[in-house]
Protein backbone atom coordinates (compact mmCIF):
# COMPACT_ATOMS: atom_id res chain seq x y z
CA UNK A 1 0.00 0.00 0.00
CA UNK A 2 1.31 3.44 -0.87
CA UNK A 3 1.67 5.98 1.92
CA UNK A 4 -0.17 9.29 2.15
CA UNK A 5 2.55 11.22 3.98
CA UNK A 6 5.42 12.64 1.92
CA UNK A 7 8.97 11.52 2.70
CA UNK A 8 9.98 15.17 2.93
CA UNK A 9 7.09 17.51 3.75
CA UNK A 10 6.64 20.87 2.10
CA UNK A 11 8.48 23.67 3.88
CA UNK A 12 5.51 26.01 3.82
CA UNK A 13 7.36 29.17 4.82
CA UNK A 14 10.09 28.87 2.17
CA UNK A 15 7.79 27.59 -0.58
CA UNK A 16 5.25 30.34 0.10
CA UNK A 17 7.95 32.99 -0.14
CA UNK A 18 9.13 31.69 -3.50
CA UNK A 19 5.62 31.48 -4.90
CA UNK A 20 4.59 34.90 -3.62
CA UNK A 21 7.59 36.46 -5.36
CA UNK A 22 6.29 35.05 -8.65
CA UNK A 23 2.56 35.60 -8.01
CA UNK A 24 2.32 39.32 -7.21
CA UNK A 25 3.71 42.53 -8.66
CA UNK A 26 3.16 44.89 -5.75
CA UNK A 27 4.67 47.88 -7.53
CA UNK A 28 2.18 47.61 -10.39
CA UNK A 29 -0.61 46.26 -8.15
CA UNK A 30 -1.08 43.14 -10.27
CA UNK A 31 -1.89 39.52 -9.42
CA UNK A 32 -1.02 36.42 -11.45
CA UNK A 33 -4.37 34.89 -12.45
CA UNK A 34 -4.78 31.34 -13.79
CA UNK A 35 -5.94 30.80 -17.35
CA UNK A 36 -8.79 28.31 -17.06
CA UNK A 37 -9.56 27.90 -20.74
CA UNK A 38 -7.64 24.94 -22.12
CA UNK A 39 -6.69 23.71 -18.65
CA UNK A 40 -7.40 20.32 -17.12
CA UNK A 41 -9.84 22.06 -14.77
CA UNK A 42 -12.00 23.27 -17.64
CA UNK A 43 -13.57 19.85 -18.23
CA UNK A 44 -15.14 19.97 -14.74
CA UNK A 45 -16.79 23.36 -15.21
CA UNK A 46 -20.57 23.45 -15.54
CA UNK A 47 -20.43 26.69 -17.56
CA UNK A 48 -17.93 27.90 -20.16
CA UNK A 49 -15.04 30.01 -18.98
CA UNK A 50 -15.48 33.77 -19.26
CA UNK A 51 -13.40 36.94 -18.95
CA UNK A 52 -11.15 35.92 -21.87
CA UNK A 53 -10.66 32.49 -20.30
CA UNK A 54 -9.44 33.78 -16.93
CA UNK A 55 -12.75 33.56 -15.06
CA UNK A 56 -15.52 31.09 -14.45
CA UNK A 57 -19.02 30.96 -13.05
CA UNK A 58 -19.50 28.79 -9.98
CA UNK A 59 -22.92 27.58 -8.90
CA UNK A 60 -22.93 27.48 -5.10
CA UNK A 61 -25.55 25.10 -3.72
CA UNK A 62 -26.90 24.81 -0.19
CA UNK A 63 -27.98 21.17 -0.56
CA UNK A 64 -25.32 18.52 0.06
CA UNK A 65 -25.17 14.72 0.29
CA UNK A 66 -27.24 12.74 2.78
CA UNK A 67 -25.61 12.80 6.20
CA UNK A 68 -23.69 15.99 5.50
CA UNK A 69 -24.70 19.41 6.86
CA UNK A 70 -26.10 21.89 4.41
CA UNK A 71 -23.54 24.32 3.01
CA UNK A 72 -24.94 27.87 3.19
CA UNK A 73 -21.62 29.48 2.22
CA UNK A 74 -21.38 32.01 0.73
CA UNK A 75 -25.07 32.20 -0.18
CA UNK A 76 -26.48 33.14 3.23
CA UNK A 77 -23.82 35.74 4.15
CA UNK A 78 -24.10 37.25 0.66
CA UNK A 79 -27.87 37.52 0.89
CA UNK A 80 -27.66 39.13 4.32
CA UNK A 81 -25.19 41.72 3.06
CA UNK A 82 -27.14 42.41 -0.14
CA UNK A 83 -30.55 42.61 1.56
CA UNK A 84 -31.96 39.49 -0.09
CA UNK A 85 -34.60 38.27 2.33
CA UNK A 86 -34.98 34.68 1.09
CA UNK A 87 -31.68 32.98 0.19
CA UNK A 88 -32.01 30.86 -2.96
CA UNK A 89 -30.97 27.20 -3.07
CA UNK A 90 -28.40 27.99 -5.77
CA UNK A 91 -26.48 31.20 -6.29
CA UNK A 92 -23.90 32.04 -8.94
CA UNK A 93 -20.54 33.66 -8.32
CA UNK A 94 -17.87 35.05 -10.61
CA UNK A 95 -14.61 33.27 -9.73
CA UNK A 96 -11.04 34.34 -10.35
CA UNK A 97 -8.19 32.06 -9.25
CA UNK A 98 -4.75 33.27 -8.29
CA UNK A 99 -2.06 31.04 -9.76
CA UNK A 100 -0.14 29.88 -6.70
CA UNK A 101 -0.54 27.68 -3.65
CA UNK A 102 2.10 26.39 -1.23
CA UNK A 103 0.20 23.21 -0.40
CA UNK A 104 -0.70 20.25 -2.59
CA UNK A 105 -4.02 18.96 -1.29
CA UNK A 106 -4.64 15.70 -3.13
CA UNK A 107 -8.39 16.37 -3.32
CA UNK A 108 -8.05 19.87 -4.80
CA UNK A 109 -10.21 20.45 -7.89
CA UNK A 110 -7.43 22.63 -9.31
CA UNK A 111 -4.70 20.76 -11.22
CA UNK A 112 -1.16 21.12 -9.90
CA UNK A 113 -0.13 22.93 -13.08
CA UNK A 114 -2.28 25.92 -12.05
CA UNK A 115 -0.72 26.18 -8.59
CA UNK A 116 2.92 26.83 -9.54
CA UNK A 117 2.78 30.53 -10.53
CA UNK A 118 3.56 29.39 -14.07
CA UNK A 119 3.44 32.40 -16.38
CA UNK A 120 2.72 30.14 -19.37
CA UNK A 121 -0.58 29.14 -17.74
CA UNK A 122 -1.54 32.52 -16.29
CA UNK A 123 -1.36 36.28 -16.86
CA UNK A 124 -0.99 39.48 -14.87
CA UNK A 125 -4.11 41.48 -14.02
CA UNK A 126 -4.83 44.49 -11.87
CA UNK A 127 -7.93 44.55 -9.71
CA UNK A 128 -9.32 47.28 -11.98
CA UNK A 129 -8.95 44.97 -14.98
CA UNK A 130 -10.67 42.08 -13.21
CA UNK A 131 -13.54 44.29 -12.07
CA UNK A 132 -13.83 45.63 -15.64
CA UNK A 133 -14.23 42.03 -16.84
CA UNK A 134 -16.91 41.54 -14.18
CA UNK A 135 -18.73 44.78 -14.99
CA UNK A 136 -18.98 43.83 -18.66
CA UNK A 137 -20.66 40.46 -18.04
CA UNK A 138 -24.13 40.37 -19.57
CA UNK A 139 -25.58 38.26 -16.77
CA UNK A 140 -23.43 39.44 -13.90
CA UNK A 141 -23.57 37.42 -10.65
CA UNK A 142 -23.85 39.38 -7.42
CA UNK A 143 -20.90 37.50 -5.83
CA UNK A 144 -17.21 37.68 -6.71
CA UNK A 145 -15.19 34.78 -5.29
CA UNK A 146 -11.44 35.33 -4.97
CA UNK A 147 -10.21 31.77 -5.06
CA UNK A 148 -7.09 29.86 -5.92
CA UNK A 149 -4.65 28.71 -5.65
CA UNK A 150 -4.17 30.40 -2.33
CA UNK A 151 -5.36 34.02 -2.13
CA UNK A 152 -3.71 34.45 1.27
CA UNK A 153 -0.34 34.33 -0.52
CA UNK A 154 -1.32 37.66 -2.10
CA UNK A 155 -3.55 39.32 0.54
CA UNK A 156 -3.31 42.70 -1.21
CA UNK A 157 -5.65 41.30 -3.84
CA UNK A 158 -8.69 41.65 -1.57
CA UNK A 159 -8.39 45.35 -0.62
CA UNK A 160 -7.38 46.16 -4.21
CA UNK A 161 -10.61 44.51 -5.40
CA UNK A 162 -12.58 46.44 -2.79
CA UNK A 163 -11.13 49.72 -4.04
CA UNK A 164 -11.82 48.78 -7.67
CA UNK A 165 -15.44 47.90 -6.88
CA UNK A 166 -15.87 51.17 -5.00
CA UNK A 167 -14.43 53.21 -7.86
CA UNK A 168 -17.00 51.69 -10.26
CA UNK A 169 -19.88 52.05 -7.82
CA UNK A 170 -20.31 48.28 -7.58
CA UNK A 171 -19.42 47.82 -3.91
CA UNK A 172 -23.01 47.96 -2.65
CA UNK A 173 -24.44 45.58 -5.26
CA UNK A 174 -21.61 43.04 -5.15
CA UNK A 175 -20.60 40.67 -2.38
CA UNK A 176 -16.88 39.91 -2.19
CA UNK A 177 -15.86 36.47 -0.88
CA UNK A 178 -12.26 35.38 -0.22
CA UNK A 179 -10.91 31.86 0.28
CA UNK A 180 -8.11 31.37 2.81
CA UNK A 181 -6.23 28.13 3.62
CA UNK A 182 -4.53 29.54 6.72
CA UNK A 183 -1.07 28.83 5.36
CA UNK A 184 0.66 32.17 5.96
CA UNK A 185 0.53 35.32 8.09
CA UNK A 186 0.97 37.52 5.03
CA UNK A 187 -2.33 39.33 5.63
CA UNK A 188 -0.81 40.77 8.80
CA UNK A 189 2.73 41.04 7.44
CA UNK A 190 2.06 42.66 4.06
CA UNK A 191 -1.05 44.83 4.36
CA UNK A 192 -0.89 48.42 5.47
CA UNK A 193 -2.87 49.74 8.42
CA UNK A 194 -5.29 51.41 6.02
CA UNK A 195 -5.79 48.17 4.08
CA UNK A 196 -6.60 46.29 7.29
CA UNK A 197 -9.08 49.01 8.22
CA UNK A 198 -10.70 48.64 4.79
CA UNK A 199 -11.03 44.86 5.29
CA UNK A 200 -12.77 45.39 8.64
CA UNK A 201 -15.07 48.17 7.47
CA UNK A 202 -16.06 46.94 4.00
CA UNK A 203 -19.75 46.11 4.25
CA UNK A 204 -20.20 43.42 1.60
CA UNK A 205 -17.29 41.12 2.48
CA UNK A 206 -16.86 37.66 3.94
CA UNK A 207 -13.85 35.38 4.35
CA UNK A 208 -13.83 31.59 4.66
CA UNK A 209 -10.85 29.73 6.13
CA UNK A 210 -10.32 26.05 5.39
CA UNK A 211 -8.87 23.70 7.99
CA UNK A 212 -7.20 20.89 6.05
CA UNK A 213 -7.93 18.00 8.40
CA UNK A 214 -9.15 17.30 11.92
CA UNK A 215 -5.74 16.48 13.42
CA UNK A 216 -2.10 16.98 12.52
CA UNK A 217 -1.80 13.61 10.78
CA UNK A 218 -4.82 14.10 8.54
CA UNK A 219 -3.60 17.63 7.82
CA UNK A 220 -0.18 16.42 6.66
CA UNK A 221 -1.78 13.61 4.67
CA UNK A 222 -4.07 16.06 2.91
CA UNK A 223 -1.66 18.90 2.20
CA UNK A 224 1.83 17.32 1.97
CA UNK A 225 2.95 19.95 4.47
CA UNK A 226 4.57 19.33 7.84
CA UNK A 227 2.34 18.26 10.72
CA UNK A 228 3.46 21.33 12.68
CA UNK A 229 1.67 23.58 10.17
CA UNK A 230 -1.61 22.23 11.50
CA UNK A 231 -1.10 24.24 14.69
CA UNK A 232 -0.27 27.34 12.66
CA UNK A 233 -3.77 27.24 11.18
CA UNK A 234 -5.31 27.84 14.61
CA UNK A 235 -2.89 30.66 15.42
CA UNK A 236 -3.74 32.41 12.17
CA UNK A 237 -7.46 31.88 12.68
CA UNK A 238 -7.26 33.49 16.12
CA UNK A 239 -5.61 36.58 14.63
CA UNK A 240 -8.29 36.78 11.93
CA UNK A 241 -11.02 36.53 14.54
CA UNK A 242 -9.35 39.27 16.58
CA UNK A 243 -9.34 41.43 13.45
CA UNK A 244 -13.14 41.35 13.56
CA UNK A 245 -13.88 40.13 10.03
CA UNK A 246 -17.09 38.38 9.04
CA UNK A 247 -15.37 35.02 9.25
CA UNK A 248 -16.41 31.45 8.41
CA UNK A 249 -14.75 28.07 8.27
CA UNK A 250 -14.51 24.95 6.16
CA UNK A 251 -12.98 21.68 7.27
CA UNK A 252 -12.05 18.63 5.23
CA UNK A 253 -12.32 15.35 7.12
CA UNK A 254 -10.32 12.91 5.00
CA UNK A 255 -7.75 10.72 6.75
CA UNK A 256 -6.19 7.33 5.98
CA UNK A 257 -6.57 6.28 9.63
CA UNK A 258 -9.87 4.71 10.52
CA UNK A 259 -9.09 4.41 14.22
CA UNK A 260 -9.55 7.34 16.58
CA UNK A 261 -11.68 9.36 14.18
CA UNK A 262 -14.39 10.26 16.68
CA UNK A 263 -11.83 11.35 19.26
CA UNK A 264 -9.96 13.37 16.64
CA UNK A 265 -13.09 15.17 15.51
CA UNK A 266 -14.08 15.81 19.14
CA UNK A 267 -10.72 17.42 19.83
CA UNK A 268 -10.95 19.47 16.65
CA UNK A 269 -14.32 20.88 17.72
CA UNK A 270 -12.77 21.63 21.12
CA UNK A 271 -10.04 23.59 19.35
CA UNK A 272 -12.60 25.60 17.38
CA UNK A 273 -14.43 26.46 20.58
CA UNK A 274 -11.16 27.52 22.18
CA UNK A 275 -11.02 30.15 19.44
CA UNK A 276 -14.66 31.13 19.84
CA UNK A 277 -17.46 29.18 21.55
CA UNK A 278 -19.71 29.50 18.50
CA UNK A 279 -17.12 28.96 15.77
CA UNK A 280 -18.24 25.36 15.06
CA UNK A 281 -21.61 26.75 13.96
CA UNK A 282 -19.82 28.98 11.45
CA UNK A 283 -17.78 26.02 10.14
CA UNK A 284 -18.98 23.75 7.34
CA UNK A 285 -17.48 20.29 6.71
CA UNK A 286 -16.81 19.76 3.01
CA UNK A 287 -17.35 16.35 1.47
CA UNK A 288 -14.52 15.44 -0.89
CA UNK A 289 -15.87 14.48 -4.28
CA UNK A 290 -14.41 13.34 -7.57
CA UNK A 291 -13.05 15.92 -9.98
CA UNK A 292 -10.78 15.22 -12.93
CA UNK A 293 -7.49 16.01 -11.13
CA UNK A 294 -8.62 13.98 -8.11
CA UNK A 295 -9.20 10.80 -10.10
CA UNK A 296 -5.57 10.44 -11.10
CA UNK A 297 -4.38 11.24 -7.59
CA UNK A 298 -6.73 8.65 -6.11
CA UNK A 299 -5.67 5.93 -8.53
CA UNK A 300 -2.05 6.38 -7.51
CA UNK A 301 -2.60 6.09 -3.78
CA UNK A 302 -4.50 3.43 -1.82
CA UNK A 303 -4.68 5.49 1.38
CA UNK A 304 -6.47 8.30 -0.41
CA UNK A 305 -9.14 5.85 -1.50
CA UNK A 306 -9.51 4.71 2.11
CA UNK A 307 -9.78 8.32 3.28
CA UNK A 308 -12.84 8.84 1.11
CA UNK A 309 -14.61 6.30 3.30
CA UNK A 310 -13.11 7.56 6.56
CA UNK A 311 -14.67 10.97 5.94
CA UNK A 312 -18.09 9.33 6.30
CA UNK A 313 -17.22 8.22 9.83
CA UNK A 314 -15.79 11.64 10.54
CA UNK A 315 -18.92 13.50 9.45
CA UNK A 316 -21.05 11.26 11.67
CA UNK A 317 -18.78 12.20 14.59
CA UNK A 318 -18.99 15.89 13.65
CA UNK A 319 -22.80 15.82 13.55
CA UNK A 320 -22.88 14.15 16.96
CA UNK A 321 -20.57 16.77 18.48
CA UNK A 322 -22.63 19.67 17.12
CA UNK A 323 -25.86 18.18 18.45
CA UNK A 324 -24.32 17.60 21.88
CA UNK A 325 -22.81 21.06 22.22
CA UNK A 326 -25.52 23.36 20.85
CA UNK A 327 -29.22 23.64 21.57
CA UNK A 328 -31.61 23.23 18.61
CA UNK A 329 -32.50 26.94 18.63
CA UNK A 330 -28.84 27.87 18.30
CA UNK A 331 -28.25 25.31 15.56
CA UNK A 332 -31.20 26.79 13.66
CA UNK A 333 -29.57 30.23 13.40
CA UNK A 334 -28.60 31.27 9.88
CA UNK A 335 -24.84 30.89 9.70
CA UNK A 336 -24.40 34.64 9.21
CA UNK A 337 -26.39 35.31 12.40
CA UNK A 338 -24.23 33.08 14.61
CA UNK A 339 -22.51 35.58 16.92
CA UNK A 340 -18.77 35.73 17.41
CA UNK A 341 -17.22 37.48 20.40
CA UNK A 342 -15.47 39.92 18.05
CA UNK A 343 -18.63 40.71 16.06
CA UNK A 344 -21.47 40.64 18.61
Amino acid sequence: MTTGLPVKPIDTEKFAERLRARAINAAERKILISRLSGSEQEVDLSSPTNCDGFGRIRHFKIKTSDGWPANPLPIVPACKALGIYEPPAIMMAQVFQNAACAWRCWYCFVPDALLKADITRSSWFSADELVAFYADLSDRPSIIDLSGGSPDLVPEWTPWMMEALQSRGLDRSTYLWTDDNLSTTYLFDKLTKDELILLRSYQNYGRVCCFKGFDSYSFAFNTKAAESDYEQQFRIMRRLLDLGLDLYGYVTLTSPRSEGVAAGVRTFVDRLQDLDPNLPLRTVPLEIRMFSPVGARLAANDERQISMEVQQDAIAAWNEEIEKRFEPAMRAHPISAVPLRTRG
